[in-house]
């Protein structure tokens, strides 16, 4: 059976076809406000929101961010105003609950028979909380190793975090600082050099320090060999394309945009495990426009407006039916950058407590001023 973004997630199959016309609640009232979008840079194109528009009657902003923390620090400055929607990954939403800046979804309202079956059982875990869901799966993507095919000489059949770090490269990586303790830690535990496991880490205090004190002392050994440390895609991509940069740990969608550009750039998961993620649609607590938030979940979820987030990210789209509609060139990336082993083999980021962001916010302060 041929690989494809469909098939991360087991039962995928089951979610059955999308509905040709969502169903959509309240939409006179809807359209008498804009709904106002907080999400990830580059995630509504101008195409997106004049679709939206032109089938729901609604205007929409769409104002970008470039990190989680970005964004938990405005809703916190704000107390989850000035926004109708948000798209954090779900292994943070637990701390949005906590400082109460969102509120539940009414899932009544979702046409999820438009989401794949699989995303919806596989955002539980963060998602749902106290039997109340917060999350309707958006899309999913990877950060795993980019690197320029004309300049490395990379083994994909060996490729490892520790790849990043071999000596033969030089001053030529670009890292985003917190992850790559991650990476490292995984290359770490590889090899038995851990003290703990690391998923412990992310468990308690304790278990979370022993591990990255070995693991940031480890990290500071090659910190030499950073030419680019990048918090955004931007600075991801500008990282590759002006600034030297032969080798990163990057979101699948920096080496997708680099190709497309004609980039000699290549994307592989290393034998660790590459770092995966899902983000959703999340209401504020202090919304003005719900019923709005609905008709944008519904629209996402049919084929069409799938397609054009995946065309717009390179990421990969939880709505049934969009891969069907993407470019030749877009599947062919899929194929080229994962084996079906690679996808069974994905190390999906764990729930991270406000503690645990708090202590690993700290580790990589200690990193980036070494």
């Amino acid at each position: 059976m041929t690989l494809s973004r469909r098939r991360f997630l087991q039962g995928a199959a089951a979610a059955g076809a999308a509905a040709s016309v969502p169903f959509y609640i309240n939409r006179a009232f809807a359209q008498d406000q804009t709904l106002r979008i907080y999400a990830w840079a580059g995630y509504f194109t101008d195409e997106m929101l004049s679709d939206f528009t032109q089938k729901t009657g609604i205007k929409a902003t769409f104002t970008p961010y470039g990190t989680n923390d970005e964004l938990m620090n405005s809703l916190r400055a704000t107390d989850g105003s000035g926004f109708d929607v948000i798209m954090p990954t779900v292994d943070r939403v637990p701390g949005y609950v906590d400082y109460q800046l969102i509120q539940p979804l009414d899932t009544s309202r979702i046409n999820w028979k438009g989401c794949l079956e699989s995303a919806q059982s596989g955002s539980e875990v963060g998602g749902v909380i106290d039997d109340k869901r917060y999350f309707a799966p958006s899309d999913w993507g990877t950060e795993a190793i980019a690197y320029n095919t004309r300049y490395t000489d990379i083994d994909r059949t060996t490729l490892s975090y520790a790849d990043l770090w071999n000596p033969d490269i030089g001053e030529g990586v670009t890292v985003r600082a917190h992850s790559a303790l991650i990476g490292i830690g995984l290359w770490l535990e590889s090899e038995g050099k851990l003290p703990r496991p690391l998923l412990d880490s992310f468990k308690t205090e304790e278990a979370m320090r022993a591990n990255f004190d070995v693991i940031l002392a480890e990290a500071i050994k090659h910190k030499d060999m950073v030419i680019q440390f990048w918090s955004t895609e931007n600075e991801a991509q500008g990282a590759f394309r002006t600034n030297g940069a032969l080798i990163g740990q990057t979101w699948d969608s920096t080496a997708f945009r680099l190709q497309s550009e004609g980039e000699p750039i290549a994307y592989g998961a290393p034998k660790e495990g590459a770092l995966a993620w899902m983000e959703g649609f999340v209401i504020p607590q202090n919304a003005q426009n719900v019923d709005a938030v609905y008709e944008l979940i519904n629209w996402y979820y049919t084929p069409e407006a799938g397609a054009m987030f995946v065309k717009s990210t390179g990421y990969n789209s939880t709505a049934v039916g969009a891969e069907d509609l993407l470019p030749e060139a877009t599947r062919q990336f899929f194929k080229d950058s994962y084996t079906q082993q690679d996808i069974d083999n994905l190390w999906w980021w764990p729930v991270q407590d406000p503690w645990y962001v708090a202590l690993r916010n700290e580790y990589q302060d200690r990193y980036l001023s070494a």
